[in-house]
């Protein structure tokens, strides 16, 4: 996968809560980069272009460069810490992009929810997630993965395993058993819905 994002940021050598209320009073974001067998390195970044970056859901699912005092570093974005009630980031977590495989949060994308079996029936789909933790090497990150309801019908439940996903990568919660293949969308009939089927079966 293509480096899409690119990010500037500072070396941070004063650390504790004062400083990080001074960063964000300059409209910085502190942030942290760790992994890849080196030490961990505090930095802060611009606040307004993180936003900016941010707006994209791609930057949550790439392999992002970081120039950090004119360094690059190859990173995920790992977690991602906002003001409850501002549109403000208050911290960020990169983990270091190395030769091994990586777990990252991907978004779901359902497609073809319009033609659907059980929308067409008057059903409603009902999403249980919005993305889900994969593991895979860096050069086989996908941006999202689909989620095709066009053949899925009214009652019926896609399921984690129902997910089509690139070579090469893997859903992270179904290698703990089958117990944890967990429901991603599901069909649910309405009462127009249901009160057609009646009319149907009589």
């Amino acid at each position: 996968m293509l480096d899409v994002f690119k990010f500037e940021a500072e070396l941070r050598t004063e650390l504790g809560k004062g400083q990080i209320r001074r960063l964000r009073k300059l409209n910085k974001v502190p942030a942290v980069i760790y992994g890849g067998g080196a030490a961990p390195v505090s930095v802060a970044l611009d606040h307004n272009e993180v936003l900016k970056s941010l707006e994209n859901e791609a930057v949550y699912s790439h392999v992002l460069s970081l120039n950090v005092d004119g360094k690059e570093e190859k990173i995920i974005l790992k977690e991602l810490q906002r003001h409850p009630s501002k549109p403000v980031i208050m911290h960020m977590d990169f983990q270091r992009v190395s030769s091994k495989a990586i777990r990252v949060h991907v978004p779901l994308h359902f497609i073809n929810q319009d033609i659907s079996a059980g929308v067409k029936k008057g059903g409603v789909v009902m999403h249980n997630m919005v993305d889900i933790e994969v593991t895979c090497l860096p050069d086989r990150l996908p941006e999202y993965i689909e989620v095709d309801l066009t053949h899925v019908d009214l009652g019926q439940t896609v399921h984690l395993s129902d997910l089509v996903v690139p070579e090469g990568v893997e859903i992270a919660v179904l290698a703990h058993g089958e117990e944890h293949d967990l429901p991603v969308a599901v069909i649910q009939a309405t009462r127009a819905a249901e009160a057609a089927e009646e009319i149907v079966e009589e």
